[in-house]
């Protein structure tokens, strides 16, 4: 049962090592840094996506200390977060056997965001709906 409350919040895979009581407040963490933060989602590869932050000294320290803590418990995730040429970009990037998690990331950054509408249209189809591996 708490493993289904895991993927019902959306990308906490069996693999993380976080105490299920603390993944809700993890993913709630995310939902108010996308809430804040996100202005471009994209999937520029099916194990790669790249968010585009709004620029601020605050967003920048909040992503890395998120990224950080989330990478210790979720150790398959790659974070790499840009500060450059007046611009902030969080890319993730996920190995082949976790495109689900990366899929429900997304959606979650998508639904999240305050900006366009075509946040997410770079993305390719969920993993669910491109057919069995």
């Amino acid at each position: 049962m708490t493993q289904d409350i895991a993927f019902d919040q959306g990308w906490a895979p069996t693999a993380c090592t976080l105490p299920t009581e603390e993944q809700p407040l993890r993913v709630a963490e995310f939902d108010a840094l996308f809430a804040d933060a996100v202005q471009a989602v994209r999937r520029p590869g099916r194990e790669r996506l790249r968010l585009e932050l709004a620029f601020s000294p605050e967003h920048a320290a909040r992503a890395a200390e998120l990224t950080a803590r989330e990478s210790g418990c979720c150790s398959f995730f790659a974070f790499t977060l840009t500060i450059a040429d007046g611009g902030l970009t969080l890319e993730v990037a996920v190995p082949p056997e976790r495109i689900e998690v990366l899929d429900a990331l997304q959606a979650r950054a998508v639904s999240a965001a305050p900006g366009p509408a075509e946040l997410g249209s770079a993305a390719p189809a969920p993993a669910a709906s491109r057919g069995s591996a």
